[in-house]
């Protein structure tokens, strides 16, 4: 296989696709694994042939929120040298597919420099064959979230209240403009009390933001706290089949629509 600075040079392989949008926190227990699935299942309901990559990985959950036994798993690929995209499972009730992770896979969180290579070139490709593709990363700032979130056109840092969370997710945007300061990083309050509240959580990293790094990271929307999507992670359902018409729905929706309101560049 050839090395980073080859394939990401190469004039096939871009170094990001701008149809590609990373999911991520600094911390974990903020809702970015349901987001990432609802926000793959809304793309796909506006007309977009779309794929959620389970980028956190050795902790994978999204087959396990939506009930699923893939048949093939992340685990395939790195170590049994399946093709990425012979890893793609249709997932017929959200009418999207879905490439699994391995939960507590310690051999996929710890990837050697040149199989996350790899696996960053690969998803590029993979990416060509789809009109969106959501990646939900690992928690935190560590290599291999680096790594997966330098492909993504567009970064949501989700973020809740709490004061942990609020400067996890400084930190993460912090040290993702140090790696690439024209990324494109947008702040996702999740959880909120209520979209008043949730643009007081903004305003908070927002000012951070702008006095510690001279850096206003826009708003990419609020979700508001809505029970019913604790009742569908406790189902193992997709919000928008067990609830469509719930409030949260309605608030990823319209960060779906501002992920993709201009035409793609590609």
């Amino acid at each position: 296989m050839t090395d980073l600075s080859t394939a990401l040079s190469s004039n096939l392989i871009p170094l990001r696709a701008h149809n590609v949008v990373a999911v991520a926190s600094g911390k974990g227990g903020v809702g970015k694994t349901w987001l990432s699935i609802t926000l793959t299942h809304t793309l796909a309901r506006l007309g977009r042939r779309s794929v959620l990559f389970d980028g956190d990985l050795g902790l994978a959950n999204v087959d396990i929120q939506l009930g699923l036994t893939p048949d093939h798993d992340l685990g395939a690929v790195i170590e049994g040298g399946l093709p990425l995209a012979a890893a793609a499972e249709r997932f017929d009730e959200g009418g999207f597919d879905i490439i699994a992770g391995r939960s507590g896979s310690g051999n996929l969180a710890n990837l050697t420099p040149a199989r996350l290579t790899e696996l960053r070139r690969d998803l590029l490709q993979l990416s060509r064959e789809y009109d969106a593709m959501v990646i939900d990363l690992g928690a935190g700032v560590d290599r291999t979230v680096r790594h997966l979130a330098g492909i993504a056109g567009t970064t949501l840092v989700v973020t809740t209240d709490e004061p942990t969370s609020l400067t996890d997710a400084y930190a993460f945007i912090k040290v993702s403009r140090q790696s690439n300061p024209k990324a494109d990083l947008r702040v996702l309050v999740n959880m909120a009390a209520s979209t008043r509240e949730g643009e007081r959580t903004y305003g908070t990293i927002l000012k951070a933001c702008q006095t510690f790094l001279k850096f206003a990271p826009p708003l990419a929307g609020i979700v508001r706290r809505d029970q019913k999507v604790r009742d569908a992670i406790r189902a193992q359902t997709p919000l928008l089949v067990r609830s469509p018409s719930a409030d949260a729905a309605a608030d990823v929706a319209a960060v779906a629509r501002g992920l993709f309101r201009s035409p793609d560049p590609r």
